[in-house]
């Protein structure tokens, strides 16, 4: 062997896993950096009043983000019933039938454009064709908006996923006598729950903080209100108005919405990965 040769690429080796570690290195400093500024003023402006009380009006004193927390919860569990099913099953049928489908071709291309579609432009379309028609705002449109982003990315995964089960597991249940959509549904699909349940909280993660669908959809509402039908108060608008606003405590109230829904979203995922870690192992 030539020893330039080995010598040029071990060099070029070492040049590669510098920069590699420079760059992770890089990413992780600015990571802990926004953790770290995050969790020192969200920390501060975490209190009882901020689960009790509604957001207050400009320029008064106190107040919290019960109105808005609801309000959150409410529209991302409705987008998590909806996107659920339909990711799922449309993966299933991409993953499992849709090998030589020109239905599954249009179908993949166009999950392909709505993975990449700006979030805002999906929250102007359900205005167009919802609020716009309805003329007012409400929480359904909002869990609509919403719902566009989740079910692209609960298909993909679910697809991905089924994908990696072996063929072999397939045709043991075919040898068996099982239709296919009893193979696919109770052998595959169980077989990539995990997987699957990970796309989940993706998809449940990437929505949590979006703000320009719900300010075209949900707007915002000052007022507690469990009304779907009406404008509802949520998280990421209220953060996005009182982050930007003159008055302190609306500045500290968007660190606490900002820590809590970094929070929520970290337990989320820690809780489903550990839960279903001991349920395939047992």
């Amino acid at each position: 062997m030539d020893l330039n040769l080995y010598k040029r690429r071990r060099l070029t080796n070492q040049v590669g896993l510098t920069l590699s570690m420079f760059a992770m290195a890089l990413g992780l400093f600015v990571l802990l950096w926004i953790l770290f500024v995050l969790f020192k003023n969200g920390l501060q402006s975490i209190d009882w009043a901020m689960f009790t009380q509604s957001t207050p009006a400009p320029g008064s004193e106190g107040g919290g983000l019960a109105n808005a927390i609801v309000g959150s919860l409410m529209i991302v569990v409705t987008t998590a019933l909806v996107s659920t099913p339909i990711g799922i099953l449309a993966g299933v049928y991409l993953a499992e039938y849709g090998d030589q489908s020109k239905t599954a071709s249009v179908t993949r291309f166009v999950t392909d454009i709505m993975l990449s579609a700006p979030s805002i432009v999906l929250g102007l379309f359900v205005y167009a064709i919802w609020v716009a028609q309805a003329k007012h705002f409400s929480g359904w449109a909002g869990s609509m908006a919403l719902s566009l982003i989740a079910i692209p990315v609960i298909v993909r995964t679910t697809e991905n996923m089924l994908r990696l089960v072996p063929g072999s597991l397939r045709e043991a249940a075919f040898a068996l006598g099982a239709p296919r959509w009893k193979v696919a549904t109770f052998i595959t699909l169980r077989a990539a729950q995990t997987g699957v349940i990970t796309g989940l909280l993706l998809a449940l993660a990437r929505i949590s903080g979006e703000t320009a669908p719900l300010l075209f959809t949900a707007l915002n509402n000052q007022f507690f209100s469990l009304d779907m039908n009406a404008p509802m108060a949520n998280l990421p608008v209220v953060i996005f108005q009182f982050a930007m606003s003159p008055y302190d405590n609306w500045v500290r109230l968007a660190w606490g919405g900002a820590l809590l829904i970094t929070l929520t979203v970290l337990l989320l995922n820690i809780l489903a990965r550990v839960f279903f870690r001991d349920k395939v192992q047992s």
